[in-house]
């Protein structure tokens, strides 16, 4: 099966014929007006008035028009220009999903790869130049950020736990440069797996055949109650009503990774010393919540001792409400929350435990040492001097330096790997260890691929021993 992404491409022009009769036009006489028959229509509510437009009317404003330029070097041989070192500008389109009212945007990773100008028009027609704050190759998602002067609306994030085949989804998107273009369709299937082609694959996919097109790559798959449940990604190539969408879920969870990467305190995570899982409430088989299935919900799920939020009281099990006046319906929130707070602000936090609201107050912190915190590892320099193992097999590998071991902390990944103090850290991945910097980056590009576990050399009693740190498990 080929898919491509929806990149823009030329479209068929189909001539408008118009026929008019033989003979000369004669004005027609003055007429009143004639009054379209109502009998039989009903009035006690407006038909017209459907949930689908009820859905275009709560998620225009946040739904965002991208066009792109970049600049390429013209082909040898091109005799549209005078010689091979002239540059082509080629213009591209594509959509995005408003996710904060400062104008953080979610959309493609595809759309503004390697461009050199990204453009976004809003709702209402202002236009303004984003940047590119962060991006995941692999989810085919980016982070965009445009300046504001007030308050943007936001998209409503809904759920694909409790998808059905066959219910109704809208998309909204720049199709074909045409902006804001709504379509109508079913959800055909869940959880597709698509191969692009042989390095680009997706998991887990939403098809769907809503009407997608080119220029339609970032925007949004929405549920009849207009809440997000897929950000439009790739058609079928050469079918008609075979598109596919990225869940919401996979967005959420890089959206915040994202985000929390470029906060300038640091995530949520490091600031409160705690953990959070989403969670959606279901309808059990064969029940009925009405509209309160699908709802989700925040909850802590772990504190580490000592930390901001354990000491305000917090526990495990608490389902978040709002931070500093942001509501909370899911972890991308309490990252956006915090994105801008200073260390050392107070702020409220409101929960329910129990079925009982509460508040407390939370006074930031600074983040915690990123190694010990996600590693759970306190380490120290082993000095100047190459280290040299006992020879093996006749070899002697030597490192030019490691990083002693000093405390290992309970329940820790290093914990449970079987790391101990004394052992000397010398490889991490595929990198030397000479300093905390350089663990310091190993995990940086762990976390922004997405947490998985990291394979590790130590010495102990001068042999060299491998193992790996359960992260991400």
């Amino acid at each position: 099966m080929r898919v491509q992404r929806l990149h823009p491409s030329s479209f068929i022009l189909l001539p408008l014929a118009l026929v008019l009769g033989g003979g000369a036009v004669q004005a027609e006489p003055d007429l009143p007006p004639i009054e379209p028959p109502r009998t039989g229509r009903l009035r006690s509510w407006n038909l017209r008035q459907t949930p689908i437009v009820e859905v275009v009317k709560r998620v225009r404003d946040a739904v965002v028009n991208i066009h792109s330029e970049r600049t390429v070097r013209a082909a040898v041989g091109d005799e549209s220009f005078s010689n091979n070192n002239s540059l082509n500008r080629i213009n591209g389109m594509g959509t995005g999903i408003l996710i904060d009212p400062r104008g953080f945007i979610i959309t493609n990773q595809h759309v503004v790869e390697d461009v050199a100008l990204i453009r976004v028009r809003l709702a209402d027609g202002t236009a303004a130049n984003a940047r590119l704050v962060a991006r995941d190759s692999e989810c085919d998602l980016a982070l965009l950020k445009i300046d504001v002067d007030h308050p943007l609306a936001t998209m409503p994030l809904g759920t694909t736990r409790d998808l059905m085949v066959g219910e109704t989804v809208v998309a909204i998107g720049n199709a074909y440069g045409y902006e804001h273009t709504v379509t109508v369709g079913v959800v055909s299937a869940v959880s597709r797996d698509v191969n692009l082609n042989k390095e680009v694959s997706y998991k887990s996919l939403i098809q769907t055949d809503a009407s997608i097109n080119p220029g339609n790559s970032g925007g949004p798959l929405l549920n009849v109650y207009g809440e997000l449940i897929g950000v439009n990604v790739a058609i079928r190539a050469g079918a008609q009503g075979i598109g596919f969408a990225i869940p919401v879920e996979t967005m959420i969870r890089v959206a915040g990774r994202m985000l929390a990467s470029r906060a300038p305190q640091g995530s949520a995570r490091s600031r409160l010393g705690l953990v959070v899982k989403d969670e959606v409430r279901l309808a059990p088989p064969g029940g009925n919540l009405g509209e309160t299935a699908g709802l989700r919900s925040v909850v802590v799920d772990h504190l580490d001792p000592g930390s901001a939020a354990a000491r305000a009281g917090l526990e495990r099990g608490d389902i978040l409400l709002a931070a500093a006046d942001t509501p909370i319906a899911a972890s991308l929130d309490l990252e956006r929350a915090l994105f801008e707070r200073s260390t050392g602000e107070r702020i409220t936090l409101r929960y329910r435990r129990r079925g009982q609201e509460r508040s407390t107050a939370i006074v930031l912190e600074s983040p915690a040492d990123p190694i010990w915190q996600k590693l759970g590892l306190r380490l120290r320099p082993v000095g100047s001097d190459a280290v040299r193992i006992r020879p093996v097999g006749g070899t002697s590998p030597q490192f030019r330096g490691g990083l002693v071991i000093v405390e290992v902390r309970p329940d820790s990944p290093a914990q449970r790997s079987g790391v101990q103090p004394g052992d000397i850290l010398v490889g991490l991945d595929r990198f030397e260890m000479l300093s905390n910097d350089n663990v310091q980056y190993v995990l940086n590009q762990n976390e922004a691929s997405g947490p998985q576990p990291l394979k590790f050399y130590v010495l102990r009693n001068n042999q060299l021993q491998d193992g790996q740190f359960p992260i991400g498990e």
